[in-house]
């Protein structure tokens, strides 16, 4: 049960949107990841020098020398506090701990006939384009009608696919109420291979936002750190880029086309932080559209009268979420080594809010 963890931290939903959901290790020295405990061992008093993966191999089901071995490689052997090497020797007292890219499950994961909008497959990688609403996975307040409820069913009659197995399945996250592209691993060592191209930054992943105004400049590259609001655990919060506090965060934006009082804009992330483009455009005065949890829900930009607002609000009512979708996916294919792109439309909801935008800016020539 040891994986290369999901390196794509995007916009991750579990902690930040549910209160008593499970909270990530925090790791000395730790790079993108965000990472969560699956299991911890603590070495007892008498305990002889022993290398840390003949450690875990013993205390471990179903868990080979070489898979303990990839995990230290992936970074996912902690001990103390600090990502070990396989050849680490385990001494008295140590704290090691296996962290992989999600919470553990610990609830059977039921299998729901929920359509996917199946871009590719083939036998080794599936890519989905997840709709706006969808939860990726079953936790606190979401336990059915997931995506992985959906992957569940989905393989159903393959013997090989394990739902609850963290060696495959999704290879990165994104929110809840954010639509767009996935791609899911069928093998562990797909899973492996596509972990460290994200964790290397080989993929190529483009998201499309409608922000409200219009950035100054209109393309640039926004750095801050990003972690949790000290005031509002339910959100996150810029700091210093070279500060203490948070974990370096880069994005770069280039605006497509003004609309109005509203801006559609393309955003290239090179590090994944939970909420990345919603924090980070939000710290720039420029929040998603509709974004309730980053104030985007409001009229921030316009003409103070009633058939504005009303406007403005028949805009949401057609888009009740975030402006915001992972529109193109590339990687390099785990076996054959092609290098494939992939791109979902942008969805109705967003596509007719944006319609509205722009007539109303052809009508005021704004």
């Amino acid at each position: 049960m040891i994986d290369t963890p999901v390196l794509d931290e995007d916009l991750v939903e579990y902690d930040p949107d549910v209160p008593d959901g499970p909270v990530p290790v925090i790791i000395d020295g730790s790079d993108d990841r965000e990472l969560y405990e699956h299991f911890r061992f603590v070495a007892d008093r008498g305990q002889e020098l022993l290398r840390v993966d003949k450690f875990l191999v013993a205390r471990l089901q179903k868990s080979s020398r070489n898979r303990v071995q990839q995990a230290a490689d992936a970074g996912c052997i902690i001990v103390n506090g600090r990502p070990v090497k396989s050849n680490y020797r385990v001494k008295p007292g140590d704290v090691v701990q296996v962290v992989m890219d999600r919470p553990r499950y610990d609830f059977e994961v039921v299998a729901q006939d929920i359509p996917l909008d199946i871009v590719y497959e083939d036998d080794t990688v599936l890519v989905v384009n997840k709709p706006a609403g969808m939860v990726v996975h079953p936790g606190h307040g979401n336990w059915d009608g997931t995506l992985v409820n959906a992957l569940a069913w989905h393989f159903k009659d393959n013997p090989d696919y394990d739902v609850k197995d963290p060696r495959m399945g999704l290879v990165h996250r994104i929110d809840k109420d954010t639509s767009g592209l996935l791609v899911v691993a069928k093998t562990p060592d797909a899973k492996t291979d596509l972990g460290r191209q994200f964790f290397n930054k080989t993929t190529r992943r483009e998201y499309v936002a409608v922000v409200w105004g219009r950035p100054d400049p209109p393309a640039g590259r926004i750095e801050g750190n990003i972690d949790r609001d000290p005031h509002d655990r339910l959100r996150m919060a810029v700091f210093e880029p070279n500060g203490d506090r948070g974990k370096h965060a880069v994005t770069h934006y280039e605006t497509i086309e003004p609309l109005g009082f509203v801006s559609v804009v393309k955003c290239v992330l090179e590090t994944g932080r939970t909420h990345q483009i919603r924090v980070h455009m939000r710290h720039i005065g420029h929040p998603l559209f509709n974004d309730e949890r980053y104030g985007g829900d409001q009229v921030l930009r316009g003409i103070p009268s009633a058939t504005y607002k009303a406007f403005v609000h028949s805009c949401m009512a057609l888009c009740p979420r975030q402006a915001l979708h992972a529109r193109t996916l590339g990687f390099r294919h785990p076996v054959t080594g092609e290098e494939m792109d992939f791109s979902a439309p942008i969805p109705e909801d967003m596509t007719a809010m944006m319609e509205r935008w722009r007539a109303y800016a052809a009508s005021k020539q704004c």
